[in-house]
């Protein structure tokens, strides 16, 4: 079987699929500037349209681990994910805290699904 991977550069892949299975690198936000609620709306897009382009969407995730810069905005980060995650597909999941590689970052999300 080989393995596909999209959006390659020299360090890094965005995403690789094999066995039907996603496996998406670190998602980061594009514009650090906005809060918490804000960088997660945009990882969480990156995190769909990068699924829709290996062939899957939230409701198959398998797997999802959250990195925050500061755990007491758990709560600002929650209210973005409850809206977005799909009813009944709640993804295992677990979230902690952690130094991000960039200070502005408050949070990276890295996810794993099936395809369709």
């Amino acid at each position: 079987m080989s393995i596909q991977r999209f959006h390659v550069g020299p360090r890094l892949s965005e995403t690789a699929v094999f066995n039907n299975v996603v496996y998406l690198a670190g998602q980061i936000p594009d514009d650090a500037t906005q809060d918490m609620q804000g960088q997660t709306r945009q990882v969480l897009a990156h995190v769909d349209r990068l699924l829709a382009e290996a062939g899957s969407d939230k409701t198959r995730i398998l797997s999802c681990q959250i990195f925050v810069s500061d755990i007491s905005q758990i709560g600002a980060m929650n209210q973005v994910w409850d809206a977005w995650v799909a009813e009944g597909n709640s993804p295992p999941r677990a979230t902690v805290e952690a130094k991000l590689a960039k200070p502005e970052w408050l949070i990276e999300i890295v996810v794993t699904a099936a395809q369709k």
